[in-house]
Order: C-alpha cells, then sequence, then structure tokens
C-alpha cells in the first residue's frame, strides 16, 4: 500500500491538471462463467419490474425458500438451459446467473449449494426457488417452503454443473474474492490526457494500465491501477481513492 501522504500529494496533482470523466456503466456480458447479457437486462412480470444485480458479491439475504420439481423438469429455464430436478439449481429473481449461493435452512440448520440458473420466485415474500433435489437436501419438501438464509460464494461454469455433492460444488467454482483486479480511476476521450494520468500513478509506483473502448461513437480509454489478486485488497485501495478525491474509483476484475 502507498503512502497517504505520496497519495494525497499525487492527487492534489490530478486535481489541478483535471479529473477524467465519470466512467461509464459495466456489463453484464463480459462477466466470467458465461453469464448471458440478456438474463442481466431489465423484465417485467405481472406488472412488476425487476433489475438484476451487475455483480453478487457481498450478497446475503434471509426469506422464504421453496421449490420446484417434475412438472418443470425439461422445460428451458431463463438462462437457456433445461432444467432438472436432480441437479443442484435454484432461481432467483436478480442475482447474475451462475452464481453459486449457500443456502441454510433456518429451522433446522441443514444447508446445501445451488447455482443459480432461472429467475423466481414470483410469489410474494420468497426469495429463493430451489431444485427438487437442493429441497430434499435441507429438509424443505414436506411443507413446501422454509426460512432460509442465502449467501452468494461465487460463479461457476454451466460445464460443471454435474457435481457430485455440494462439497464438490464449492471446489469447482470461482471465488469472489480470487482474480486479478485493478481499479479504474477515470476515463478519458484523450489519449494524451489518459497518459499524463497513467505517467503519475506509474511514477508513485502502481502498474498502469490504459485500455481503449468504443462507447457512444466514439473511443474512451480507461486508465487502470493494477491491484493484485485479492479482492479485499483492491477494496481497500478503491477506497483510499474514493476518500481522497476520486469518488468514482471502482474495482474491476480481469
Amino acid at each position: 500500500m502507498k503512502t497517504a501522504l505520496s497519495l494525497l500529494i499525487l492527487l492534489v496533482t490530478l486535481q489541478l491538471t483535471g479529473c477524467g470523466q465519470k466512467p461509464p456503466p459495466t456489463s453484464g456480458s463480459s462477466a466470467p462463467g458465461g453469464r448471458q447479457e440478456a438474463t442481466q437486462r431489465p423484465y417485467v412480470i405481472n406488472g412488476k419490474r425487476y433489475y438484476p444485480l451487475p455483480s453478487a458479491e457481498g450478497y446475503r439475504e434471509v426469506g422464504i425458500a421453496s421449490w420446484y420439481g417434475r412438472k418443470f423438469h425439461g422445460r428451458s429455464t431463463a438462462n437457456g438451459e433445461r432444467y432438472n430436478m436432480y441437479e443442484r439449481t435454484a432461481a432467483h429473481k436478480t442475482l447474475p446467473m451462475n452464481t453459486v449461493v449457500l443456502v441454510k435452512n433456518l429451522e433446522n440448520g441443514k444447508q446445501t449449494v445451488v447455482r443459480i440458473n432461472d429467475r423466481g420466485p414470483f410469489i410474494r415474500n420468497r426469495i429463493i426457488d430451489l431444485s427438487y433435489r437442493a429441497a430434499k437436501e435441507i429438509g424443505l419438501l414436506r411443507n413446501g417452503i422454509a426460512r432460509v438464509e442465502v449467501i452468494a460464494m461465487g460463479e461457476m461454469s454451466p460445464a460443471t454443473v454435474h457435481t457430485r455433492s455440494a462439497a464438490a460444488t464449492k471446489a469447482n467454482l470461482r471465488k469472489f474474492d480470487s482474480g486479478t483486479f485493478y481499479i479504474q480511476i477515470g476515463s478519458f476521450e484523450q489519449k494524451n490526457r489518459a497518459r499524463e494520468i497513467a505517467r503519475l500513478f506509474a511514477g508513485e509506483g502502481w502498474r498502469v494500465v490504459i485500455q481503449e473502448f468504443p462507447a457512444a461513437g466514439t473511443r474512451l480509454y480507461r486508465v487502470l491501477l493494477y491491484s493484485g489478486t485479492s479482492l479485499a485488497r483492491a477494496r481497500k485501495e478503491e477506497k483510499l481513492l474514493e476518500q481522497n478525491g476520486y469518488p468514482d474509483a471502482f474495482v474491476v476484475a480481469k
């Protein structure tokens, strides 16, 4: 971590030379785990609009779980897969597809791990719809509903869905706190401005990347600071930048 004093000096210098424009929102289509862009778009069910989350990182919720079984077995799910009641999958209204969540039955302490591949349940006060197999594992079949805690753990590719146990599912998932992380501090229409900012941060010991991408009929140049392979560390550096003049700094996973 760079010293607070050198960072403050650098940030003041950048503010005097002008900050970059607000970075554009990211798209769900480029996320790992094969997430489909269509499943990230807002949608309307029974007159109510739902907005899928751009990321499940940090998601935790307590509410009512239900399950769905043979009637839907073999039908298409929201992400185009075939629903298999004997696999550990679930439906959720807003979590990104392929998010792996831990579901704990708060009434008996039993738990399972499932992958989100469908949308629902669209019944008031219910937060997740489990497959038959997952519901059986946490003792949900008899009553049909139960109060549960849902915790997002990571993401998983559809190619690894045929795991034989919850432990194997955990072993195959892509954890949120692992990967390669950068912090975007600004995006600029002029490449020279991006280079100027990049040189200043590089002079303070940061590894800097300039990424070019098209946006709204023009081209923008994103300035990214390499933060390492820990999301926890990247979040700390993101917060430090936010507190010292860069409120729009945000973490980018590569």
